[in-house]
């Protein structure tokens, strides 16, 4: 699942070596955190946020899988 949020990034970005994914685990809630080039951002969270909010889709019905809870979190 991390591979994918940076596969999907790394797509996205100028920068594509800046790209960091860190997973956080929270009793039934995976967190992943994704750090970007500053320059970056914008491309990743797409306007009004169309872009995260299909990157967070695709993540969540990739869990369905997993039995678990996910959540994708922009950091700059």
């Amino acid at each position: 699942m991390e591979q994918l949020v940076s596969v999907i990034a790394k797509a996205l970005v100028d920068h594509p070596d800046d790209v960091r994914v860190e997973v956080v685990e929270k009793d039934h809630l995976v967190v992943y955190e994704l750090s970007v080039h500053p320059n970056d951002v914008g491309k990743v969270i797409g306007k009004q946020g169309r872009i995260a909010k299909a990157l967070r889709t695709v993540v969540t019905s990739a869990a369905v899988k997993m039995d678990k809870r996910v959540s994708v979190d922009i950091m700059s």
